[in-house]
C-alpha cells in the first residue's frame, strides 16, 4: 500500500516534462501564427487592440506595454521553454543508435528531407521550406491588402480636398505607410536565422547554417517593401510640394530623415549580399554588413520605440547570443598540433574541455589574428566529442587568400612555433537525426568530405562502445587530383585509435578525376607541426558550461524583466510626468535610445554574470587539461617536429581503412545507379559540394518513387 501510494505522488518524469513543455511550445507557436494572421484585420484594430490597449495602457509602460506584452512576451517565452526542452533533451534523451524513441526535433528533421525545387531561383527547396516560404508571402500579401483596403476605406475625396491633395495622392500616401507596415513583419523574422546559438531554431528541426538562406530571402523581402516604401513617399512629397520632409527630424512621430539613413544602410548590406558580390568579394560583404548596427539604430529613431517592439523579440535573442559570441572571442584557444597535407590541406586539432560535446557536422568559427583581426571563417569540425573528448580539429583547404597565408605561416621552413587564435561556437544540430537511417550514403566534392568525417567518427565510437549494429556507411568522394586522396586519412584521429574499422560497415569510393593513373613522383608527406603551449591559451570550453541551455533560458528571462522594470521606472517617475502618456511633449528618438540602452545594459549585465559563475569551473578543467598535457608523450617532440603520418598513425585502423577503400582515376561516379543500388528501408543521402553536384544528387532524391531516400544538403556557399 505504501509503495503504491508513493507511485500515486511521484514527482512528473523527465519524459512527462518534455511532453508538457512541448504541448505549451505547439501551442505558442498556433497561437503567433494566429496573431499574425488577425493584426491587419479590421476588428484587430478596432476592437480588441484598442480594448487591451485600455487595460494596459499604465503609467509604468504606456502605449508600448501593449506591444510588449502582444508581440514580445510570448516569442521570449517560446525561447525559455525551448531552452528547458533542449536542456532537458540533451540531459535525458535517448540518441543512441537504433533506438526508437526519437524525439520530436528529429521527427521534424525528417520532414525536410525531400527536395521539390532544384534548378529555380531559391536553389534546393524541400516540400516543407516550399510550404513555410508560400504560407510567408501569403502572410505578406495578406497583410499589406488587408491593410490597405483599411486605410483607403478611410480616405475620400473630400478628405484629401481638406488636406490639399489630390485622391490619388491621399492614397499613394496610405500604400506608402503599409508597405513600411509589412516590411516591419519582414523585420520580426529577420533576426531568428542568424541566432547562431538560437533556442528556437532546433524546435523546428533547423540549424544555423541551414537557416541562412531564410535569412537571405527575408532579408531580400524587407528590403524590396522598404526601399518601395521610401520611393513612394519620394513621390509624394515631390507631387505634393513638400520635398522639405527629407531632412525632418520630428521630436514626436516619425523621424523622415532617420528612416532615409537606415535605408541608405540597409541599401549598402543588399546591394553586396548578391551571389556574385558575396562570393566573389566576401571581403566587402562582410565589412559591409556591419552595417546592421546603423540600420537598426536609425530605423529604431525612425518609426520609434513603440513600433520598434513588433521586431524587438527576433533582435532581442540575437543580441544575447551576439553579446555571448563577444565573451568567447576574448578568449585564446590552445593549438595543440596541425596536419598539413600534401594537397595544401590544414587540420587544426585545438585542446578542448571533456564537458564541451557537439553533434557531427558542427561549425566553428575561426579568427587568427595575425592574418586579420577582424575576419571569422566558419570551418567544420572533424572530430568527434564522444571519440576524442579533449580535442577538436578542424579541416582548412587553401582556396581562399586567407586560408593560403595560414598555409604559408605553417608550411615555412621555418613554421611559428606559436599561433594565436579564437574560436566562436561549436554551433549544430541539437540531435544526430542520420543515425536513424538504416544506411547513410555521403556524396562529396574535393573539401566537402569535412562534415562527413565527423559522422564517420561518431559512428565509429558509438559502435565501439555500444558494441551495436550501426548504420551502413557508403562514402563517395570525388576529388581532382590524386594528392587529394590523403584528404582520406584524416577519418583516423591525430593520436590514432585502438581499434579498427571493422566495428562498422564502411565502403569508400574515391573518385580522382583529373588523373588516370596515381601519381608517384614528388609525392609529399604528411607532415605534423606541435606549437609550444603559451599561458594565456586556455582549451576551449562552453562560454556557458555544461548546462548551456538552461543558462540561456536564464539569462533570456532575467534579463528581460530587469529590463521591464529599468522601463517602468523610467517610465513612472521621468517620462510619464512629462508627458502623461500623450506623447506629444517627450522626445520620441530619446525616448528610443534611453529604453536600447536599457536593453543593452540588462543583457550584459545579465550575461556577463553567467559567464563569470561558469568561468571559475572552466578554469579548473582547464588546469586539469594543461596538467595532462604536460604528462603526454607529444610534449616532448617539441614546438616544431615533422612526422610523417605512417609513423604517428596505428598500424591496425590504417590498414582497416585501406581496405574500405577503393580509387577509381579518370572517371566520374554514377550517382544515380549508385544510390539506386543502395538496400535499406530508410536511406539517408548527405551531400556536400559544388553547386551541380548538390543538384544532381537532389534531383535523384526527388526522382526516387519509392521514397526511400532521405536527401540532406550540407552547404555553406552563402
Amino acid at each position: 500500500m505504501d509503495s503504491e501510494v508513493k507511485k500515486g505522488c511521484s514527482f512528473p518524469t523527465a519524459s512527462q516534462w518534455m511532453k508538457t513543455i512541448w504541448a505549451s511550445i505547439r501551442l505558442l507557436l498556433l497561437g503567433l501564427l494566429v496573431l499574425w494572421i488577425i493584426t491587419p484585420t479590421s476588428i484587430y484594430n478596432r476592437v480588441w487592440f484598442p480594448n487591451i490597449r485600455a487595460k494596459t495602457n499604465s503609467t509604468y509602460f504606456g502605449r508600448q506595454g501593449t506591444l510588449i506584452l502582444i508581440y514580445t512576451v510570448p516569442v521570449l517565452l517560446l525561447a525559455v521553454l525551448g531552452c528547458v526542452y533542449l536542456h532537458l533533451e540533451k540531459k535525458y534523451g535517448d540518441n543512441s543508435i537504433g533506438s526508437n524513441g526519437q524525439t520530436k526535433l528529429i521527427r521534424l528533421a525528417f520532414l525536410r528531407a525531400r527536395p521539390m525545387l532544384v534548378d529555380g531561383p531559391l536553389g534546393i527547396v524541400t516540400w516543407t521550406e516550399l510550404a513555410f516560404f508560400t504560407m510567408f508571402i501569403a502572410l505578406l500579401v495578406w497583410s499589406y491588402a488587408v491593410y490597405l483596403q483599411v486605410g483607403l476605406d478611410y480616405i475620400t475625396s473630400e478628405i484629401a480636398e481638406a488636406k490639399g491633395e489630390k485622391l490619388w495622392q491621399a492614397q499613394l500616401d496610405c500604400a506608402a505607410v503599409r508597405l513600411g507596415v509589412v516590411g516591419n513583419v519582414c523585420l520580426a523574422f529577420l533576426f531568428f536565422p542568424v541566432t547562431r546559438g538560437s533556442s528556437v531554431l532546433p524546435l523546428l528541426g533547423l540549424t544555423w547554417e541551414a537557416s541562412i538562406k531564410y535569412h537571405i530571402w527575408v532579408g531580400h523581402a524587407a528590403m524590396i517593401l522598404l526601399t518601395a516604401h521610401g520611393l513612394c513617399y519620394f513621390v509624394y512629397w515631390a507631387a505634393t510640394h513638400q520635398i522639405s520632409q527629407v531632412i525632418k527630424w520630428a521630436k514626436a512621430g516619425i523621424s523622415n530623415m532617420a528612416g532615409e539613413l537606415s535605408l541608405l544602410s540597409g541599401l549598402a548590406m543588399w546591394m553586396t549580399s548578391f551571389p556574385c558580390i558575396r562570393r566573389k568579394k566576401f571581403e566587402l560583404f562582410f565589412y559591409t554588413h556591419q552595417l546592421y548596427f546603423l540600420f537598426l539604430v536609425f530605423f529604431v529613431l525612425h518609426v520609434g520605440s513603440v513600433y520598434s517592439y513588433v521586431m524587438l523579440p527576433g533582435l532581442y535573442l540575437f543580441l544575447v547570443d551576439r553579446y555571448l559570441r563577444f565573451l568567447q572571442s576574448r578568449q585564446h584557444v590552445k593549438l595543440v598540433c596541425a596536419r598539413l597535407l600534401p594537397c595544401e590541406t590544414i587540420e587544426l586539432n585545438f585542446s578542448k574541455s571533456p564537458g564541451l560535446t557537439y553533434a557531427p557536422t558542427s561549425i566553428v568559427f575561426l579568427n587568427v589574428p595575425s592574418i586579420s583581426k577582424l575576419q571569422w571563417h566558419p570551418f567544420t569540425i572533424s572530430s568527434s566529442s564522444n571519440m576524442d573528448p579533449e580535442k577538436l580539429s578542424i579541416i582548412i583547404g587553401s582556396e581562399g587568400s586567407w586560408s593560403q597565408r595560414l598555409y604559408q605561416m605553417l608550411s615555412s621552413p621555418s613554421p611559428v612555433d606559436h599561433l594565436e587564435v579564437s574560436i566562436e561556437g561549436p554551433y549544430g544540430p541539437a540531435s544526430t537525426h542520420f543515425l536513424r537511417h538504416d544506411t547513410i550514403v555521403m556524396v562529396s566534392g574535393g573539401s566537402g568530405i569535412t562534415p562527413f568525417i565527423s559522422i564517420i567518427q561518431e559512428i565509429l565510437s558509438r559502435s565501439i562502445t555500444s558494441r551495436e549494429k550501426s548504420p551502413r556507411v557508403i562514402l563517395i568522394a570525388v576529388f581532382k587530383r590524386s594528392a587529394d586522396l590523403t584528404m582520406l586519412e584524416l577519418l583516423l584521429p591525430v593520436q590514432g585509435i585502438s581499434s579498427s574499422f571493422s566495428y562498422m560497415q564502411l565502403q569508400i569510393n574515391a573518385f580522382v578525376t583529373k588523373e588516370k593513373e596515381p601519381a608517384t613522383k614528388n609525392q609529399k608527406l604528411l607532415e605534423t607541426i606541435w606549437f609550444k603551449p603559451h599561458k594565456e591559451d586556455t582549451p576551449l570550453y562552453p562560454i556557458l558550461g555544461q548546462n548551456n541551455w538552461l543558462w540561456l533560458g536564464i539569462i533570456i528571462s532575467s534579463s528581460f524583466v530587469i529590463f521591464l522594470i529599468l522601463l517602468g521606472i523610467l517610465m513612472h517617475y521621468y517620462i510619464y510626468p512629462i508627458d502623461h502618456n500623450t506623447e506629444k511633449i517627450y522626445s520620441h528618438p530619446l525616448r528610443a535610445l534611453l529604453n536600447t540602452l536599457f536593453l543593452c545594459i540588462c543583457i550584459a549585465m545579465t550575461a556577463s554574470a553567467v559567464v563569470l559563475w561558469n568561468k571559475k569551473q572552466n578554469a579548473m578543467e582547464a588546469k586539469e587539461i594543461q596538467n595532462n598535457d604536460a604528462s603526454m608523450p607529444m610534449a616532448s617532440l617539441g614546438p616544431a617536429s615533422h612526422n610523417v603520418a605512417d609513423c604517428e598513425l596505428e598500424t591496425l585502423p590504417r590498414q582497416s581503412l585501406l581496405q574500405a577503400t577503393k580509387v577509381y582515376y579518370g572517371e566520374r561516379p554514377n550517382l544515380k545507379k549508385m544510390l539506386s543500388e543502395c538496400e535499406g528501408l530508410s536511406i539517408g543521402v548527405l551531400v556536400c559540394g559544388p553547386k551541380k553536384m548538390r543538384h544532381d544528387v537532389a534531383k535523384i532524391c526527388s526522382s526516387n518513387p519509392v521514397g526511400k531516400l532521405h536527401f540532406e544538403s550540407i552547404s555553406f556557399n552563402w
